[in-house]
């Protein structure tokens, strides 16, 4: 059985988003995820644990600041060449150096926060989810990789009375995600690819959790809305084929739906601060192509 817990690590919180669930919304973006999609527009969400990001163009320099040589415990950052130099792979991410940087050159992502402080934010745009029917979205990373504090939200969120919803990709017990989706309104839920072999390789999870756990919640919760997405990413699933064999997984259900998003390379900015590459480098977004593609589909389903 899954406790609610009252703190967890939150690394964004969005106000006045108008997707991921109906009306103006609040997203609580939650750290930790179990997949490591190579496309990823949030890499610094994929760790649960806070951790330190550098953008050098904020720097001060050595001349004028190096506080944050004085401040790491463990000589990592240091001068060279008249310019700050830091042993990335040795750090233990103290956090140390973020925490004295006076430009926000060295940032930290995510932060411990607890369940009411998070859901007093949420609910500071009351206003706007009564006009609208929005109210909240639980996001991450994977929301169920922190089912305790999901729960907790999820919980305050029903007191509150906030229309709840949550964005996963699934590969969760089924226990926790069950627990879940009996506080929740409606549930985005991703489905990524059709190919076990080729969803493994490039995730580095299978598919097999992730299409139980669907076919659950729509056997199980008949009556919440279940919106399936699925990323169209060029040279992975962008072909008539591969989205009819995803569209084939889906359960059948009166409030079941299924939604293309765009490939996008908005989070690519974000791998270098985290001192990563980007691993889909090679792709570019090609918007013609998918509204080609949802057009195709469409047609097929007319004919069906």
């Amino acid at each position: 059985m899954i406790q609610a817990t009252d703190h967890g690590v939150v690394f964004n919180i969005q106000r006045f988003s108008l997707h991921d669930g109906q009306g103006i919304r609040t997203i609580v973006f939650l750290k930790g995820c179990p997949l490591k999609c190579r496309w990823c527009s949030n890499p610094e969400s994929q760790n649960q644990f806070p951790e330190l990001g550098l953008n050098p163009s904020l720097c001060l320099g050595p001349k004028a600041c190096g506080r944050c040589i004085e401040a790491c415990p463990h000589a990592l950052i240091s001068i060279k060449g008249g310019q700050l130099a830091w042993n990335r792979a040795g750090c233990v991410n103290c956090l140390k150096c973020a925490e004295a940087c006076p430009a926000g050159a060295r940032f930290i992502y995510g932060r411990q926060m607890n369940a009411s402080d998070v859901m007093n934010s949420v609910e500071s745009d009351g206003h706007f989810y009564r006009r609208s029917g929005g109210g909240l979205t639980l996001s991450g990373g994977e929301a169920a990789a922190q089912p305790g504090f999901a729960l907790a939200l999820l919980a305050e969120a029903k007191k509150r009375r906030l229309d709840a919803a949550m964005e996963t990709a699934g590969h969760s017990p089924w226990e926790a995600l069950a627990a879940l989706a009996q506080n929740l309104d409606r549930i985005i839920y991703d489905l990524k690819h059709w190919s076990e072999e080729r969803h493994r390789e490039l995730t580095g999870v299978g598919l097999g959790t992730i299409l139980s756990n669907l076919n659950k919640l729509a056997q199980e919760f008949p009556k919440k809305p279940i919106t399936v997405r699925t990323p169209v990413i060029p040279g992975l699933n962008d072909t008539h084929d591969d989205l009819a064999r995803i569209r084939s997984l889906i359960p059948e259900g009166p409030r079941v739906n299924w939604e293309l998003l765009p490939y996008h390379r908005m989070g690519e900015a974000k791998y270098a601060l985290l001192g990563r590459d980007y691993p889909w480098s090679g792709a570019a977004p090609e918007p013609e192509r998918l509204e080609a593609l949802k057009a195709g589909l469409a047609s097929l389903e007319a004919r069906a």
